[in-house]
């Protein structure tokens, strides 16, 4: 599907507008349940509908700050700015051809232009103008090159500048994330890889000249393959292409480097096109002329872009972000409000008939019901052990792959280790007093990239292990769930003398499942997050965002370092009784690779043992955080259900409930949230039939 810049904001406009609206019903749903209970107090008490209101508030809070948030990655010189400048519409970022963006840059709406400089040391953030931000915050290749052979940061006292601008394209909701070169630094590394896991794509700009350097294929492999993301590549500077032929006209020569140039990125590409089994290539590569789509907008807004990618590039972004991301989004909202619906439909149920019961006959129905809520407590309980069992053993198995993972690295050291050496790397410079220096830092990257690369590639490891444990876990909390309906059910029928009947409904998640269990399943997910976003992962929270935080708290940077300085030593020893000869010859870099290797293997037991109880706890955490949000939710019901109770005796202590007033008001507080309900479905199926 090829789309214009015109039809691609009015649909990201039709999404934000039904965001407002479905935000709007969980809004008057969250304000009518509120004033159902502060009214509740002075009729027949409060239903217990607290949670109810929280959820149905954040997730209406959620919707109307929501945004669609683009991560973009690539090396340097790639033209990500000049991508992006073609994308918003107007040459805003800096990208001139030789200054490289140095830092981490979101850029999002505001009224007025603006961009704020966050620090790190303490210091209070920092509007600057456009111009000084170009100024002051752009490198030179050269500069960032020689800082990535220090491994420092251009600005390390920075965290990240936020860009506001009245653009149509932000105006509408999509935030950009503009990341620094991938051969940055290491720490930069870590920093663009804490971002992929709150955005929702990624695209990651390559340029056809330089068709997948060691550096990029090094980062896909390590940090997006099977990761689960949406990643779409864009193949910059296709135009170029003819440049490098003898004839440029020649249509024939020119078909034929296309085609060759196609397969290379296909062989080097494809395995990150991959999701769940099927072959998404072709809606995930584009080739692309940043500069011919961006010299286009500067001069019409509308001008098409045919002939330069963009079309299909954002009609492939288009379908995403309207179709399959708004509609998850949304689906949740959906499920928050029929559940609401369906608490206070069975509470007011509950309440009505027990509005004709006297104190102490509502005193026995009450009594009757304790071996039940004793029963809910035990569910509890037995879902909160399988979670501690699972707990235990996935910790456990997680931190031995680890120290299995690490003891055998020296069986691959010495091969996978050439590949990090650069080219560049001079042996000679050992010998030579004044270049030493410039040789330690050079090996000492190549190796601390070997290291971040290895521990990296290890998490997925934990990933999947963990990823299968959370799927078991939400299998049981769909069990436990159906067992905590039915002992509600045996409560209800004790309190009003009805039968339940056989719970049938059109749509799955309407069954009575409880809200707790819902969330423990995966069906809604509620996060504040950090500035750039909460990323919702399938369980309801992220375990991926605590792993990560363990690997960056962690340091894995400051154990390459820490290790290199220990093997360094003996290495150099090494290398000295080489000899110059020997280090003149082709095979020095494989005698240096097995000199840190024979070293190495003395460090690695130490390495596996001291991480071995870091990763164990991290381990835990993820499930510690995931059982404390369920035995919240479980213990919250449980308390709601029997504050619902002691809310009516306590009022029927105290005076006599008018009950025609009090029926007349609970119905029109379940008519009132059952019209927000259906209003949301309509808007909710409108945008299934538009997509």
């Amino acid at each position: 599907m090829k789309v214009e810049t015109t039809h691609f904001l009015n649909d990201l406009d039709r999404i934000a507008k039904s965001r407002q609206r479905i935000s709007d019903y969980l809004s008057r749903i969250a304000e009518t349940l509120t004033q159902a209970e502060f009214d509740g107090e002075r009729a027949s008490g409060k239903l217990g509908l607290e949670r109810e209101i929280e959820d149905t508030t954040v997730a209406s809070k959620n919707l109307k700050q929501g945004v669609f948030r683009l991560l973009v990655l690539g090396d340097m010189k790639r033209g990500k700015s000049t991508f992006l400048n073609a994308l918003i519409g107007e040459n805003l970022l800096p990208s001139d051809v030789n200054p490289c963006t140095a830092l981490l840059t979101i850029l999002r709406y505001g009224p007025e232009k603006q961009v704020t400089i966050y620090f790190n040391d303490g210091k209070p953030p920092e509007q600057i103008d456009f111009k000084d931000f170009k100024q002051r915050y752009t490198i030179a290749p050269e500069e960032a090159k020689q800082l990535e052979q220090q491994q420092q940061q251009a600005f390390p006292d920075v965290t990240h500048a936020v860009v506001e601008y009245p653009l149509p394209l932000l105006e509408k909701g999509v935030e950009i994330v503009d990341s620094p070169g991938l051969n940055d630094t290491e720490a930069r590394n870590e920093l663009s890889l804490g971002y992929i896991v709150n955005c929702h794509a990624i695209l990651f700009v390559l340029r056809a000249s330089q068709p997948c350097t060691l550096a990029e294929r090094r980062y896909l492999e390590n940090y997006i393959k099977d990761r689960g993301l949406s990643v779409f590549f864009l193949i910059n500077a296709w135009d170029q292409v003819k440049e490098g032929l003898i004839d440029p006209d020649d249509a024939e020569e020119l078909a034929a480097a296309e085609a060759k140039l196609r397969q290379v990125f296909h062989a080097n590409l494809a395995a990150y096109c991959q999701v769940d089994g099927i072959d998404t290539y072709d809606e995930r590569v584009f080739e692309i002329s940043a500069i011919s789509a961006l010299r286009r907008r500067v001069k019409d807004s509308t001008a098409s872009l045919e002939g330069t990618g963009f079309p299909a590039f954002m009609g492939a972004l288009n379908t995403f972000l309207t179709q399959e991301r708004a509609i998850a989004e949304l689906r949740q909202a959906r499920t928050l409000a029929r559940q609401a619906f369906t608490r206070v439909r069975e509470a007011i149920e509950r309440r009505i008939p027990l509005l004709d019961q006297n104190v102490e006959e509502l005193k026995q129905r009450i009594s009757s019901v304790e071996p039940q809520f004793s029963q809910l407590s035990a569910i509890r309980d037995e879902f909160r052990d399988e979670i501690r069992k699972m707990r235990d053993r996935k910790a456990r198995t997680i931190a031995d792959s680890f120290r299995t993972y690490v003891l055998n690295l020296e069986s691959t050291f010495e091969q996978d280790f050439l590949r990090y050496q650069p080219p560049d790397l001079n042996f000679l410079d050992f010998f030579s007093e004044s270049r030493r220096q410039q040789f330690s830092a050079a090996a000492q990257q190549s190796f601390q990239q070997y290291v971040n690369d290895k521990f990296f590639a290890w998490t997925l490891t934990a990933e999947k292990e963990l990823t299968a444990a959370f799927a078991e876990l939400s299998q049981s909390a769909a069990r436990y769930g159906a067992s905590y309906v039915e002992v509600t059910d045996q409560i209800t029928e004790k309190l009003t003398g009805q039968t339940i009947q056989t719970r049938a409904s059109i749509h799955a998640e309407d069954d009575g499942t409880p809200g707790w269990a819902k969330w423990a399943m995966g069906l809604f997910s509620l996060a504040a997050g950090n500035f750039a976003g909460a990323a919702l992962a399938a369980t309801g929270f992220d375990f991926k965002s605590i792993l990560l935080n363990f690997f960056t708290a962690a340091g894995v940077s400051i154990i390459a370092t820490g290790l290199f300085g220990v093997i360094m030593g003996p290495v150099a020893f090494a290398l000295v009784g080489l000899g110059v000869g020997a280090l003149q010859a082709d095979h020095a870099r494989k005698q240096f690779a097995k000199a840190i290797k024979n070293e190495l293997v003395k460090h690695l037991p130490q390495v596996a043992q001291e991480q071995w109880q870091p990763i164990y706890s991290a381990v835990q955490e993820c499930f510690d955080t995931y059982e404390r949000e369920v035995v919240k939710r479980v213990n919250e019901d449980i308390q709601s259900r029997k504050g619902e109770l002691d809310n009516l005796l306590k009022q029927k202590e105290s005076y006599e409930i008018n009950r025609t007033a009090e029926l007349d008001r609970l119905r029109n507080v379940e008519k009132t949230v059952s019209t927000e309900c259906q209003n949301l479905e309509s808007e909710y199926q409108s945008l299934l039939s538009v997509g």
